[in-house]
């Protein structure tokens, strides 16, 4: 009885301590910084070789930022004299003589005007008795990317960029433009970006072509609310999926979280690595049971297991903070293997030290698994870390694979701004739309074109065209721009002038 006493006091302190540490976890969640900067600066220097820690800020012997230079934008010029009563001396009184030349400096500032373009169509009327003219001849109307409608291009790219790029909610852009005398309904904006979804799915559709033949995708996904009443859908929580690559960055709209959606967005056919999570979705996609598509997890997901173990079990802060500074170091490695990728012989000494590193690694983990005592929270770390080992170590065969997925996440930081600051969508086509412009724009910031520029050409095109898509669409498409239009919807705007600085 005294033994069974005994047993059921230790598996309630057991209990008790799992339980302290998710208090821990839930109060860290709730409360604590979300950085996991702070935990790892903590790891001990295991290795007696480890580079120190570098300081934020400016490093020494290293060039300081160049001086930007504003002498592409249009230049105002203000000739400052001296007022009359003061061009002179103090105490004879008598006048300053103008030497020639001027001290110059200059002051940044902006404009914005809301103005009405007053389309005045002449009217004229047929000197001849041909009989082929109608009495009366008006000259064409102007051209409308929106028929009937007031918003010119110039507005509605001022909507698209503050709503999409900015993430700011409409009613407050109407508000700012009201500060400027213009005073929109919001009925007026929310119909304008519903007849705009025809104009951007063409060019939608050959973003996701394009993305379909990478060989190398980011994914990841984030809940999307829309406000919109579906058959056979249950609430409003809706998934806004996104496929970063080299060149082109997709968010699909979806109304689950399942493997279907990749499946289906990729096509049969994909083949590619994918660096994704863990999140069991990846791995019940077709593709990747078939091989076509190799998963690649993500190493900062690891690490963030082991942070977390130190931030919740106080005991075993040491332990999982080694293996934070273990997990640095193979991103070192890895990184100075990356920069030697176009110098053979160097490469090979840096992937070899990189794959001993990993297989060290890996041994290590195998090594404490097999221990019978081990901590339960150093267990569960450990035993995922084995079950994912394959996916982590994708990288090492293939050095242009990123060891994390953060590319994706930096991706979707964007539009969960704009879920905090709208909370969402409230028709299914604006959630489309939504869609759609992430990821038009982010693919321009990918490949630094100015999306203002873009939108303006584009959507004057439209206009051009009737109201209508126009037939050249593929011109617009960052990877076809010629080189004149490459240079004009750059998002540096013009070539940097010489630093004079």
């Amino acid at each position: 009885m005294h033994d069974r006493a005994c047993q059921r006091e230790a598996l309630l302190q057991q209990e008790n301590e799992q339980l302290r540490a998710q208090l821990r976890l839930r109060e860290q969640q709730l409360f604590g910084r979300k950085t996991e900067t702070g935990a790892a600066t903590a790891a001990p220097a295991t290795r007696p070789d480890a580079p120190p820690r570098r300081r934020r800020g400016q490093q020494p012997g290293r060039p300081g930022p160049r001086r930007r230079d504003y002498a592409h934008l249009p230049a105002v010029v203000e000739d400052h004299e001296i007022p009359g009563d003061q061009c002179c001396c103090r105490r004879c009184g008598r006048p300053f003589a103008p030497v020639g030349g001027t001290a110059d400096s200059t002051i940044l500032e902006v404009q914005v005007r809301a103005h009405r373009r007053l389309i005045r169509r002449h009217r004229y009327r047929p000197t001849c008795d041909c009989g082929v003219h109608p009495g009366i001849i008006t000259a064409p109307p102007a051209p409308r990317v929106l028929p009937k409608s007031i918003l010119g291009v110039s507005l509605l790219v001022e909507l698209l960029l503050d709503k999409y790029l900015a993430y700011r909610p409409t009613f407050r852009l109407l508000a700012d433009l009201q500060t400027r005398d213009l005073d929109l309904s919001l009925g007026t904006v929310t119909d304008a970006l519903r007849r705009l979804l025809p104009l951007f799915e063409p060019v939608y559709e050959a973003l996701a072509d394009h993305s379909r033949r990478q060989p190398v995708w980011h994914g990841d996904e984030t809940r999307w609310q829309v406000f919109a009443t579906v058959e056979g859908k249950v609430g409003f929580r809706w998934y806004l999926w996104v496929f970063h690559s080299a060149e082109v960055v997709v968010f699909v709209l979806a109304q689950g979280r399942a493997h279907d959606v990749p499946e289906q967005y990729l096509g049969p056919q994909a083949e590619g690595i994918m660096v994704v999570d863990r999140y069991k979705a990846y791995q019940a996609i077709a593709q990747v049971k078939q091989g076509l598509i190799v998963l690649a997890f993500c190493w900062a997901h690891v690490r963030r297991d082991f942070v977390t173990v130190a931030r919740t079990w106080p005991e075993q802060e040491g332990w999982a903070l080694a293996w934070v500074e273990r997990i640095g170091h193979i991103y070192q490695l890895n990184d100075a293997r990356r920069a030697v990728r176009d110098e053979p012989a160097s490469f090979a000494v840096a992937d070899a030290r990189l794959r001993a590193a990993v297989t060290a690694l890996g041994a290590q983990g195998e090594s404490e698994l097999a221990d019978p005592l081990l901590h339960p929270a150093r267990r569960k770390v450990l035993e995922s870390l084995g079950e994912h080992w394959t996916g982590l170590t994708v990288f090492v065969e293939h050095p242009d694979v990123p060891m994390d997925n953060n590319t994706a996440e930096r991706a979707q930081r964007g539009p969960v701004v704009g879920r905090k600051n709208y909370y969402g969508s409230g028709a299914v086509w604006a959630g489309r739309l939504a869609a759609m412009l992430f990821s038009l724009l982010q693919t321009l910031c990918l490949w630094n074109l100015n999306p203002r520029a873009w939108l303006t050409a584009y959507l004057t095109a439209c206009a051009e065209a009737g109201g209508a898509v126009p037939e050249d669409i593929d011109r617009f498409l960052p990877w076809n721009l010629s080189g004149a239009d490459r240079r004009h919807w750059s998002l540096a705007g013009a070539e940097a002038a010489p630093d004079t600085s």
